[in-house]
Order: C-alpha cells, then sequence, then structure tokens
C-alpha cells in the first residue's frame, strides 16, 4: 500500500490490515524535521497488527534524517522509506522529494547516513526522472548511487515528475508511464529489489506486473476501493484470506472507533479512510452519503448506524 499524503495515517494502516495480513503498509510522508522536533507519538505510534509497516520521511540533510531513522527504528518499524518522488510545492520549498532526483549523490550521503543509524532496511521511493531529464540515465544514476551506499530495495513510480508545470494531482495521470525502464532496471540489477509504482488498478494487473518485477505498489485504487485489499493475500501470497466480509470489517472498525473515541479522536478521523469500503458494491451510496454527510456531528457509533442505513438501502421495497 503507498504512501500517501494525508491518507495513509494509523486509523487508515488498522483499516486496511483488517483486509490482508501480508501486504506491506507505509506510513504517509513525515518530514526527518518532524520526527526529531516534534510530538513523536502523535506521529510514529500504530498499533502492532500492522506490521510489517514502514515509515516514509522526507529530507535531505543526512544527519537530520539519520536521526529520524534511528528514531523509526527504535519504535518498531520494519522499515524506513526515503521519499524522492514527491513533486508537491512544499515538498519542493524544502528540497526534498522527486527534486532530489537531481542530486543522486546526495541521496546516497542521505540513504548511508540512514542505513548507519538504523539496523533496519533504509529503502528509496523516486520517480524515474523529474523535469528535462533523461529517464534511461536518471533512474540509473540514482539506483547506483544508492546501491553503493547499501540501499537494496528501490520503489519506483514509472513516471516522471514534472516540477515547473504540473500539480500533484497532474504528476500522478499525465506524464507518461514507462514500465519497461523498470523491468529493464530489475534485469540489469538482479542482485536489487525492485518494486512498481504508478498506474496499476487491480490486483490481476499487480499479479501480471510481478512476473517482471519483485512487488507492487497499489495507492489510490486500492484507497478509494480498499476492499479489494480483502483478495492480496489469496491472489498475491498465495495464503488463505479467511473469508473476510465487510460487515466483518465495519464490526472491527466499529470497536476500534468506540475505543479511539473515548481518547479525544474524531469519529471523521477514522471513517473518512472507509467512505469506498463498498465501492461497486450494492449500497455503496448509501453508506457514503450516511458516512459524508454525518461526519461533522457523528458520535462513536456511527458505523453501526451507517450499516443500518446502507442494510435499509438495499433491502426490496
Amino acid at each position: 500500500m503507498a504512501p500517501l499524503m494525508d491518507g495513509t495515517d494509523r486509523h487508515c494502516r488498522y483499516f486496511h490490515r483488517l483486509m490482508t495480513k501480508h501486504a506491506r503498509l507505509y506510513t504517509e510522508m513525515i518530514t526527518a524535521e518532524a520526527i526529531v522536533h516534534g510530538d513523536r507519538d502523535h506521529l510514529l505510534a500504530f498499533d502492532d497488527s500492522e506490521h510489517p509497516v514502514a515509515l516514509q520521511v522526507g529530507g535531505s540533510d543526512p544527519a537530520k534524517l539519520a536521526e529520524a531513522a534511528s528514531i523509526g527504528a527504535d519504535y518498531g518499524y520494519d522499515e524506513i522509506n526515503l521519499n524522492v518522488g514527491c513533486p508537491s510545492d512544499r515538498v519542493q520549498s524544502g528540497a526534498f522529494g522527486a527534486c532530489l532526483m537531481k542530486e543522486p549523490m546526495l541521496v546516497a550521503d542521505c540513504v548511508a547516513a540512514m542505513s548507519d543509524a538504523a539496523d533496519i532496511p533504509v529503502t528509496v521511493k523516486c520517480r524515474i526522472g523529474v523535469d528535462d531529464q533523461d529517464p534511461e540515465t536518471a533512474l540509473p544514476a540514482l539506483v547506483d548511487a544508492c546501491t553503493d551506499a547499501d540501499c537494496r530495495i528501490f520503489i519506483v513510480h514509472a513516471r516522471k515528475a514534472w516540477l515547473d508545470g504540473l500539480s500533484p494531482k497532474e504528476n500522478r495521470t499525465i506524464p507518461p508511464l514507462d514500465y519497461d525502464l523498470v523491468r529493464r532496471l530489475k534485469d540489469d540489477r538482479p542482485e536489487l529489489t525492485i518494486v512498481l509504482n504508478g498506474g496499476v488498478e487491480t490486483l490481476a494487473e499487480a499479479a501480471r506486473r510481478l512476473h517482471d518485477v519483485d512487488g507492487v505498489m497499489l495507492g489510490r485504487a486500492a484507497y478509494g476501493a480498499p476492499f479489494l485489499l480483502s483478495d492480496v493475500d489469496e491472489m498475491i501470497f498465495g495464503c488463505e484470506s479467511g473469508g473476510v466480509t465487510r460487515e466483518m470489517v465495519i464490526g472491527k472498525m466499529s470497536a476500534y472507533l468506540k475505543q479511539a473515541f473515548a481518547l479525544g479522536v474524531r469519529p471523521h478521523s477514522v471513517t473518512r479512510h472507509m467512505l469506498g469500503l463498498y465501492h461497486g458494491a450494492p449500497g455503496a451510496r448509501a453508506w457514503r452519503r450516511f458516512l459524508s454527510e454525518n461526519a461533522p456531528s457523528a458520535r462513536s457509533d456511527i458505523l453501526d448506524r451507517a450499516l443500518d442505513e446502507m442494510r435499509a438501502a438495499r433491502a426490496p421495497a
């Protein structure tokens, strides 16, 4: 599950883990500065059920990133991932994210410092290039520099990022995908773990892509239709899924929300990740409408009431 800004927080990851035991979950990107100087428990705490779970960090200062990586490892994360792919204006102004594609040696220095500070894998998530870079040279240059710094796992969003002229949303769809370049990267460097990201919409397509690479990362397709995660363990990992149903998920999330509510968490902070649970299924509109309309004044039993509303909508007249 891809790291999504304002998306894959701890409530979202708990929800997703109810549907798949084996998919690797990622936090949303958290800056090294925030980890070092901010409220660490608020930013980094997670439920043990989320394993395997990776912390994605943003930054470009090797010393600060090393400190953040050490803190993340101490919190129990399974992986620290360096963001070298986000094209947002805020990230660019901080001199990290996708703009680091232009500075492969700096990225390598960051990776080396993080690896020295943490005893868990440090990985890189990148684009194939930015702006006028030639991806045929930019991507291998970044990968080889980081490999020399002992990075062995790369998650590649198979699009360029245009830092000037396209919005972050447009950068997710307009630059053309180049899956073949990522495949050749794996063929040329078989000792590395290469994970493909970008444009994969279904588990069937993910399974096909796994013939060429070691892993596939799903982002907004899975966030918008999260119940597809219930087929991941069987289709991708060859394990029994346990027969999870949407109503089982709602029951567990309702109990989770009530506990969180008692600790001061607003119900909307949990339910906003669940709007697409019935995507493509009967009752989807009633489910989404009830959660959306009742979010401002929601009580801790909102999921129970939403389920009743959806059942009523599906009942024959």
